[in-house]
């Protein structure tokens, strides 16, 4: 174990003091600034690694959209590939990697749904075009053509012309709660600092142990 110092000392861009953090909230907040700050493009693209009903790896992009001291939370259409497969198998991973920092953070641990508050909340600040493509959209099923889209869009827009875009049913957000949470950080030479933090489950505390490259 690495003892911890003060956060307010804590310099997130120095060599190797990442490994002095207590917990990987905060460290996670810092790095995810520092990354805003210097990535060309959508600094909180993570990938999303769920299990499909043969039992088989399924991953892709997506977004995070929050972050809080319960976990990670990103948002989708529940009849989507990924939305079906989490609730069957309610257990996610994620990789975030930062090329222009050249630092990687994974996350695992189960997933839940957030509360309808929550959904409601992130909803209403989505852009109106998006809140109508989340109506058009039956995401991740076959698509005769892109004019099928077009026609669903133009549908919605109809539908939604007046007053406030109601959330679908069927559009959520997922929080992973992590029990693994890993920080890796490019050294020369493939000396690279790793850092990992476990707990046995959400509200449990957190052990730290530095691994080998």
């Amino acid at each position: 174990m690495t003892s911890s110092t003060s956060m307010e000392a804590h310099n997130p861009l120095t060599s190797g003091d990442f490994t002095e953090a207590s917990e990987p909230f905060r460290l996670f907040a810092e790095w995810l600034a520092e990354a805003e700050k210097s990535e060309p493009n959508d600094p909180n693209a993570m990938t999303l690694a769920t299990v499909d009903p043969d039992g088989l790896p399924d991953a892709r992009m997506v977004l995070l959209k929050g972050l809080d001291a319960r976990g990670f939370v990103f948002f989708t259409n529940t009849d989507s590939a990924k939305g079906r497969e989490l609730a069957a198998t309610p257990k996610a991973a994620l990789v975030f990697h930062w090329k222009s920092l050249r630092r990687q953070v994974r996350v695992r641990g189960p997933v839940e749904e957030v509360s309808t508050e929550e959904a409601d909340a992130y909803f209403a600040t989505r852009p109106r075009l998006s809140q109508i493509g989340a109506w058009a959209s039956s995401q991740s099923r076959p698509l005769e053509g892109r004019f099928a889209l077009e026609a669903a869009v133009a549908a919605a827009t109809a539908k939604y012309a007046l007053g406030t875009v109601p959330r679908p049913p069927h559009w959520t957000g997922f929080r992973v709660l992590p029990v693994a949470v890993e920080f890796w950080h490019d050294r020369p030479f493939r000396l690279h600092d790793r850092v990992v933090f476990r707990r046995d489950d959400e509200g449990a505390l957190w052990s730290k142990t530095r691994l080998y490259p």
